[in-house]
């Protein structure tokens, strides 16, 4: 049977909720809603659930290690499950993408987001799968930690709602067998 993990990466302490830097969280709330998987089990310093789907067995997770330390979490799981690189993907937020797109990507560099750089350095590779959701850029004065801390508004909340449904339909899909290079094409 296959593993996969699929991981949302933010900070833990509760007043980091509905903030620009844990949409990896958000998203892995309602993708552990959409699809049944309670995360009720603790390890390694983050929460994780597990269900059978068809023929895999997908794991969702949440690191509790704050953004820059997520691969301190996600190694361990991963060895701990013997999940391999190729079935592991990390939703993230991206100051670089405009706010409410997503880049889908099967690897690469850590474009300067903290999380990703840690599991990079934690795995000694880039070969992993990610979905880099689009927070946009500061507005001057705003600080980017200002930026990247900040909550969403309604409307912003709102169109977050679509990109969630847009992402939990890529990562169906690709629980069901649909090569990720044509979810790339379908998704980006």
């Amino acid at each position: 049977m296959d593993k996969i993990l699929i991981v949302g990466l933010g900070n833990y302490p509760k007043e980091y909720t509905n903030t620009r830097h844990n949409v990896g969280f958000k998203i892995i709330d309602e993708l552990s809603n959409s699809l049944g998987i309670e995360l009720s089990q603790s390890k390694f310093n983050g929460i994780y659930g597990s269900k059978n789907i068809g023929d895999k067995t997908i794991y969702l997770a949440k690191p509790y290690t704050l953004m820059n330390l997520s691969g301190e979490f996600i190694q361990p799981l991963m060895d701990y499950f013997k999940i391999n690189l190729d079935n592991l993907l990390v939703i993230c937020d991206d100051v670089d993408t405009s706010f409410g797109n997503i880049r889908v990507r099967k690897s690469g560099s850590s474009g300067g987001q903290n999380g990703l750089k840690s599991i990079i350095n934690r795995l000694s590779s880039e070969n992993f799968k990610r979905i880099r959701v689009g927070i946009g850029r500061p507005i001057p004065p705003k600080s980017m930690v200002d930026h990247v801390l900040s909550k969403f508004n309604q409307e912003e909340l709102s169109i977050l709602d679509k990109v969630t449904e847009k992402i939990n339909n890529l990562i169906i899909d690709w629980i069901n067998d649909t090569n990720f290079e044509k979810l790339m094409s379908k998704y980006n």
